[in-house]
């Protein structure tokens, strides 16, 4: 209990650390959440179309400009190329198209009379592009099976009439399950560098020439103050992971109550218990508290650009999510990914996530052993 209370009052000391982190992923997190949720909401716009007509406004020609006018907003500006130009320069428009002379007649004969174009190169050109070679595709399809204009408007009007009907053959709420992964990818920062910082700091004061002698003079023994630091440091990193997922139910929502976002909850527990036993390594190495800070900023900030914590993993080079596969956060971002995209949760499905939390619990494995050969070395040396 000794132990305890010295370690309460140690961790009293570096409250404003941990509130600090926590600021952090409220700010960080919720901003990325809002930045998501409005790249997910997208509505298609008319692209701003210029259309130059040297042909008659009849027949063909005529249902061509209909048919842009309906998908487009044709603009109505002084027609000299300069002017077209300058249009384009400052996206007053996105597309210029020039319909020739005798263009209705000519495909009625057979011909290919060549619409020109000019382009702003952007996504709404490409629209406007797209549409364009839409009505000339199916135009030139059914002049090859009628003669009459009359038929040939109709049966294209008839086909660019119709709608295809999109029917949803998901039940995720995929908006919110989105939010959720970007806000636990960004607790890979939190989580690390506040339990590195904390309990290395905590590690060190312990390690206080003052305080570890009067620990060898007490009836206290080295076997109970370790066991009771570990103790503690378990309970703090509890109390660090329990704080996030009450965060994490406050910004994203109800989801976090679904097989999804307790399954997120769960990653996130294992990376703790993960990135506590890095702690616990690294306390042991460093006695130096000035150094801390150092290390917190090589591994928590190093891990979480190269795993994708804070740059999606869908943007990072392959050649960098090949060096990423030797860190924990690689792991656990990438069970995150997974997560969010689930649907059926059998064997098959969950088999990588599982896969994934075998990896983390052999990287904490692999750091309990290295904590405790050099824990005993440490002590043979003393």
């Amino acid at each position: 209990m000794t132990v305890f209370k010295a370690y309460l009052k140690i961790l009293n000391k570096y409250k404003f650390t941990i509130i600090l982190y926590t600021a952090l992923l409220i700010f960080f997190g919720g901003f990325n959440i809002e930045n998501n949720d409005a790249n997910l909401n997208f509505a298609a716009e008319k692209p701003d179309v210029l259309i130059v007509n040297k042909d008659e406004d009849v027949g063909l020609t005529a249902n061509l400009i209909d048919y842009l006018e309906t998908r487009t907003k044709v603009k109505n500006i002084k027609i000299d190329e300069e002017s077209i130009d300058d249009a384009l320069f400052y996206r007053d428009i996105n597309y210029c198209i020039y319909i020739p002379k005798d263009f209705g007649l000519s495909f009625l004969n057979g011909e290919n009379p060549k619409i020109e174009v000019k382009s702003t190169g952007d996504y709404q050109a490409s629209l406007a592009e797209m549409l364009l070679n839409k009505y000339l595709t199916i135009l030139n399809t059914y002049r090859t099976l009628f003669d009459e204009e009359d038929k040939i408007l109709k049966k294209v009007d008839e086909v660019l009439d119709k709608e295809v009907e999109v029917e949803l053959t998901t039940t995720l709420d995929t908006t919110s399950l989105e939010k959720a992964c970007t806000f636990y990818n960004f607790t890979n920062y939190c989580i690390l560098a506040g339990l590195i910082y904390i309990i290395c700091l905590v590690m060190s004061s312990f390690k206080n020439p003052g305080v570890f002698k009067r620990t060898v003079i007490s009836s206290t023994n080295y076997k109970t103050l370790n066991r009771h630091l570990l103790l503690s440091n378990g309970l703090f990193a509890l109390f660090l992971w329990a704080i996030y997922v009450i965060l994490s139910i406050i910004l994203v929502g109800d989801i976090m109550f679904e097989v999804n976002g307790l399954l997120l909850m769960a990653n996130s527990f294992v990376f703790t218990f993960c990135s506590l036993t890095i702690a616990l390594l690294l306390g042991n190495l460093i006695s130096n508290k000035e150094a801390v800070s150092g290390i917190v900023n090589v591994i928590a900030l190093g891990s979480s650009f190269l795993c994708g914590s804070f740059v999606p993993m869908s943007f990072l080079p392959k050649s960098v999510l090949s060096i990423a596969h030797i860190l924990p956060s690689y792991w656990f971002i990438s069970s995150n990914e997974m997560i969010k995209s689930l649907e059926k949760f059998d064997i098959n499905s969950l088999t990588p996530f599982l896969t994934n939390i075998v990896v983390l619990l052999s990287f904490s494995f692999v750091f309990i052993l290295l904590t405790n050969l050099i824990s005993r070395k440490k002590r043979k040396l003393a």
